[in-house]
């Protein structure tokens, strides 16, 4: 199986009964087998099982990290997008409270193709990109929807190896399909041109 982040050869990793999970030789990202990915239906279902009550404060404290960056890097006259959204847009009701001008785009619960055809000062990924069945043509879709100066935020679970990976929780949601390790951000910062990339615990930063 090749990488579907870099196309560089892979090796095996992990099996279970039912799925099968490999490494890439490379920038160092978890794969499942392409054969064990959730069809689009099956991931609606998972989807629309999260809690989506942008309301709940427990939620809106998940996405602490990403608000609180956005809030200290922008001014609210800068406009942003709210990538993956799902049917619940806690990131975008909290920076709207702040009187931030953010769009919304989900390719399941809010597939607006015209939103894609905007740049943005910032873009927001809160537990999105484990998603990515293509994760590099993602990733050069949310550079270039970027502004001179502009900041991708992520967050995600790293995987390290300092995880057991046979009991790392976050492989358990069928449509978590890539994990991704400290390298493999660095090898998508140099191959997608970003110019920095910040890790800090579960929020990373790429700057434009």
């Amino acid at each position: 199986m090749k990488c579907s982040l870099c196309n560089s050869t892979t090796a095996a990793f992990f099996k279970s009964n039912f799925k099968e999970y490999f490494q890439c030789e490379n920038c160092e990202a978890i794969l499942l087998n392409s054969s064990n990915y959730p069809t689009p239906n099956e991931e609606i279902i998972r989807y629309r099982e999260h809690n989506n009550n942008v309301n709940d404060i427990r939620y809106q404290n998940f996405v602490s990290p990403i608000v609180k960056a956005v809030l200290k890097d922008f001014k609210n006259s800068k406009n942003g997008l709210d990538f993956g959204c799902g049917t619940g847009p806690v990131i975008t009701k909290l920076l709207r409270d702040k009187n931030y001008p953010i769009t919304t785009y989900d390719p399941f619960f809010d597939n607006n193709q015209k939103v894609l055809k905007t740049n943005y000062d910032f873009i927001v990924c809160c537990e999105v990109i484990e998603h990515f069945h293509y994760p590099l043509k993602e990733f050069k879709l949310l550079k270039s929807l970027l502004k001179q100066n502009g900041k991708l935020y992520c967050m995600t679970d790293l995987f390290s190896k300092t995880i057991d990976f046979k009991e790392w929780y976050y492989k358990d949601d069928n449509t978590h399909v890539i994990f991704y390790h400290k390298n493999t951000f660095n090898w998508i910062k140099e191959n997608v041109s970003f110019s920095k990339v910040t890790i800090n615990n579960r929020l990373i930063t790429f700057e434009v």
